[in-house]
């Protein structure tokens, strides 16, 4: 049987971050770049494992919160693209147009969906009649296509994404808005399942979602000293259902549009997780989205390897087989390969298993097995009498350690952007900074920072059916022309 290939990784995550991204997501197997479209991947089973596990979690969410899972069609019409002016402005330079069909000129060109507002709101005019066929939501997990021009990155900037959308109508604003405040409230349960911190803005009005009213980023933090947006939420009003005509008969008889709003995610989510969890061995996954959430190594001689693995398989059938995480089965391997134990732990730290549990003879005498925590190599033997539960605790572990690391990269790179550097002056981290709410001001502070105002800072919790931005103190000016400032912003090198 062939050796694992124990070569270390070639660079530090520390001294050239992007090609330590890159090189991680290449050894640890999560997919295959070398198909011939640039921009385009081919997903292997275990990154495909990985991603479907994320969508599995924002289901549950959804399904929960009443959305409906649907399916639309891949291609939309140039007619009904065109319906909304501000959309068209947003996407027309990033689509693939098909034009042909067979040996035929199509007589409407069609296009790759960028997005599904304009595939799906043609169907909600047929399917909103009357005040009781609302609130609609929907959602759907898609492949996205879209013409970057820019240098791509895996997971980061691609021409294929990987996507989650969620597309709802409401009877009015007020409706709208507690969906909008629903949505933050799933993302903020569904980044910790991630071990994800992140930020939300409400972007500027120039750096809005074509078409929104108003926009809502989610952003990620990355040891590069850069921001990752990771999803958006986005309050619509009316500003789709009328080019689309989805309106709806209220209760007294009178006819009425409808308010609506998105929610969108996508793979950069996978990016983010690589990109803050990942160490100098590779790739640390958080358990709940571990396609191997505990390998189980035994340690053996040809002598008593059969003996040894079968009481390790006896392990997993026995005690393990009722452990539950958060309420799922755990999903463990048993590598049971006639190999040395060295590569096996190289090969599953690449991976970003979570945990490794080593069985051996003398550990088996000693009513023990070890337990070794990929998030800091801590190794701690655990009881075969309380097994499941030591098991399971130990990969919670796991899953804080993390949060907390992350949070703590963030936080230390976090600070209050007092007074505009020179240009050219090392800028790293998320700011803060108290701005006028002109875009001059914070076009000028892009220029200085060569950054992003990502946009006002929002509150992250709270049970208000409302976003709430956080205001500047009293008294506070704008870090830019120095009038009184409205609002505080964040500041950050984006990707």
């Amino acid at each position: 049987m062939a050796e694992v290939d124990e070569t270390p990784l070639s660079v530090r995550k520390a001294q050239d971050f992007a090609q330590w991204y890159l090189e991680v997501i290449d050894r640890a197997g999560l997919i295959d770049k070398r198909y011939p479209i640039k921009g385009m991947k081919v997903w292997t089973g275990y990154g495909w494992k990985v991603i479907r596990l994320m969508d599995d979690l924002i289901r549950a969410h959804l399904d929960a919160d009443s959305h409906q899972e649907v399916n639309f069609p891949l291609l939309i019409p140039q007619t009904e693209f065109a319906k909304e002016a501000d959309h068209i402005k947003g996407f027309g330079s990033e689509v693939y147009w098909v034009t042909r069909a067979g040996d035929n000129d199509l007589d409407v060109p069609l296009l790759l969906r960028p997005t599904s507002e304009t595939a799906m709101y043609p169907m909600f005019s047929l399917w909103v009649r009357s005040h009781a066929d609302l609130p609609l939501r929907t959602y759907q997990l898609v492949n996205t296509f879209r013409y970057e021009t820019k240098a791509t990155r895996t997971f980061i900037r691609e021409r294929e994404i990987h996507f989650f959308e969620a597309h709802t109508c409401h009877a009015d604003f007020e409706d709208a808005e507690a969906q909008v405040r629903s949505d933050l409230q799933i993302m903020e349960t569904f980044a910790e399942q991630l071990a994800l911190p992140y930020r939300v803005s409400r972007r500027p009005e120039w750096d809005k979602f074509a078409g929104a009213d108003y926009s809502l980023a989610v952003d990620a933090y990355l040891p590069s000293g850069r921001t990752l947006q990771v999803g958006s939420i986005h309050q619509y009003r009316e500003n789709f259902s009328r080019p689309y005509n989805i309106a709806y008969e209220t209760a007294d008889g009178a006819r009425a549009f409808v308010h609506q709003t998105t929610y969108g995610m996508s793979e950069r989510l996978l990016g983010a997780i690589v990109g803050l969890h990942g160490d100098d061995r590779g790739l640390v996954l958080p358990p709940l989205v571990a396609p191997i959430q505990v390998v189980m190594v035994p340690i053996f001689r040809k002598h008593n390897r059969e003996e040894i693995v079968g009481k390790a398989r006896a392990l997993i059938d026995g005690p393990l087989a009722s452990a539950r995480l958060r309420g799922q089965p755990l999903r463990i391997h048993l590598d049971d390969r006639d190999i040395r134990p060295g590569p096996k732990f190289f090969e599953w730290e690449l991976k970003g298993v979570p945990l490794r549990v080593e069985v051996g003879p003398r550990d088996l005498d000693n009513r023990t097995v070890l337990a070794v925590r990929r998030s800091d190599g801590a190794k701690q033997p655990l009881q075969l009498s309380h097994l499941a539960e030591e098991v399971v605790a130990q990969l919670m572990t796991v899953h804080t350690q993390l949060l907390e690391a992350a949070a703590a990269v963030r936080a230390k790179d976090e600070h209050h952007l007092a007074v505009l550097p020179s240009k050219g002056a090392d800028f790293v981290g998320i700011a803060t900074a108290h701005w006028c709410g002109a875009q001059p001001c914070a076009l000028r502070v892009e220029e200085l920072v060569e950054g992003s105002v990502l946009g006002a800072r929002v509150e992250q919790t709270g049970s208000s059916t409302t976003p709430t931005d956080v205001h500047p103190p009293s008294g506070a000016t704008c870090v830019s022309c120095g009038g009184a400032a409205t609002k505080v912003v964040s500041v950050a090198r984006t990707y």
